[in-house]
């Protein structure tokens, strides 16, 4: 049975028996999605078993396994595509969930998310609670096992995870779900299955104008019916073209996989406007750009455009033509062409070869004598110490020469302020 609802901006499957396939899609935007239950032969295909080598090395991360609200960046030996876009690092959070962001903040659970269980999970309670991956180069797997929610332990452990596929393919696989997730979504147990992305925007701050104001927007969301999430259950992702897939100008606008698509020349780039890259196509006016334009347009903007020397040429020495030779120009100001290195300079005074510039030589000579008055000034302190005036500049130093100081961002990550701007320290330097 194939379903499909959009409720809120969010997308969400409908209520069916626990051992019936569900498909779901979002008008074929990002995604395409079944949600499989205890019966599908399908649900023990995509449980990656941890404790098989033949899957690859297993890691247990130690401070994930031993936190509560912790989140760690781990790299991955593959390009993964998420709504588009290649991501070679993530984030992995005790909570449940992996963080796909680039700046990494404190509202991490907001968007930019792929979620199998995002909740309030405390694996430093038990000694039992591992946060554990693999990465094979062709899946990155992480699993959460026999985590427990903060303040309500005692009502079992959970056993969960997510598998990202080098192919665009996620899943989410359950072992372990000793409540339905109906029950544990409170205030203080923010509940979320499913992925989500944004774009950044920045622009200048209203209350300073030197600092950057940072706006993030969620464009897409994907959300999963938590009712339906119980044990040996599983939920598989196939990922679908997007613009950014298309890189020239005729396959942009002329794919039957995409719509919506636009070009923008000037950055070499398909797109429908709405992706990471929001904040280029905004800066480069790419919408007017691609309005009612095509290939065709930029073919023939590109040939009245072109420079007629290209830099393979640079080198080339022309020479005259028969035409050339025998015109003659008693012209006093004909240009001549001299050729130093790879620089073409243009000299309209026939006595300039003559005759040096005098300005530079002047400039010159008065750095020349500039030096040579500092460095006698400066063996004249060293000899001696006691006069006054040179001993007046010594302890008056610091007042001439200020302590630099830098901007530096905070190390590993970037706090989010709730206005929207990074916050910056200040760092004395060194010696």
């Amino acid at each position: 049975m194939i379903s499909r609802a959009v409720l809120g901006g969010g997308l969400t499957i409908d209520t069916l028996p626990d051992n019936m396939t569900r498909v779901v899609e979002d008008s074929g935007k990002y995604y395409t999605w079944r949600s499989f239950g205890p019966e599908d032969q399908r649900t023990q295909e995509l449980w990656v078993d941890m404790s098989d080598v033949r899957h690859g090395q297993v890691r247990v991360h130690g401070i994930l396994s031993n936190s509560y609200k912790q989140a760690v960046k781990v790299a991955l030996s593959f390009d993964f595509p998420f709504y588009g876009h290649y991501l070679r690092q993530v984030t992995i959070a005790t909570g449940g969930f992996i963080f796909t962001g680039d700046i990494t903040h404190r509202m991490l659970t907001t968007t930019q998310y792929i979620a199998p269980l995002m909740a309030s999970f405390d694996p430093s309670h038990s000694k039992e609670a591992t946060v554990q991956y693999l990465d094979n180069g062709e899946v990155f797997v992480v699993q959460w096992e026999r985590v427990r929610l903060s303040g309500r332990e005692s009502e079992g452990a959970f056993t969960f995870q997510v598998a990202l596929h080098k192919t665009g393919t996620i899943s989410f696989s359950y072992r372990d779900i000793p409540q339905s997730l109906d029950m544990i979504g409170e205030a203080e147990h923010l509940v979320k299955v499913g992925l989500s992305d944004a774009f950044m925007v920045s622009s200048n701050s209203s209350q300073s104008p030197e600092a950057q104001q940072r706006t993030i927007y969620e464009y897409h969301r994907v959300e999963i019916d938590g009712t339906k999430i119980s044990n040996h259950s599983a939920v598989e992702f196939t990922a679908l073209p997007t613009c950014l897939q298309h890189d020239s100008c005729e396959r942009c606008l002329s794919s039957n996989q995409t719509s919506g698509c636009s070009w923008c020349h000037v950055l070499q780039r398909c797109s429908d406007g709405m992706d990471r890259h929001r904040q280029e196509w905004l800066d480069y006016a790419c919408s007017e750009e691609s309005k009612d334009a095509t290939c065709e347009d930029y073919s023939r903007s590109d040939s009245s455009t072109g420079s007629s020397i290209t830099p393979e040429m640079e080198d080339v020495t022309f020479s005259p033509t028969p035409l050339q030779k025998d015109c003659k120009s008693d012209d006093k100001t004909k240009h001549h062409i001299l050729k130093a290195s790879n620089d073409v300079k243009s000299d309209s005074s026939p006595r300039s070869e003559e005759f040096p510039n005098t300005a530079v030589i002047a400039g010159l000579a008065a750095a020349l004598v500039l030096l040579l008055a500092l460095i006698l000034v400066a063996l004249y302190i060293n000899c001696h110490p006691a006069v006054a005036s040179p001993l007046y500049l010594i302890q008056r130093r610091k007042n001439f020469w200020p302590s630099l100081k830098f901007q530096k961002q905070q190390p590993g990550y970037t706090e989010v302020e709730g206005e929207g701007h990074e916050r910056y320290s200040i760092v004395e330097a060194g010696p």
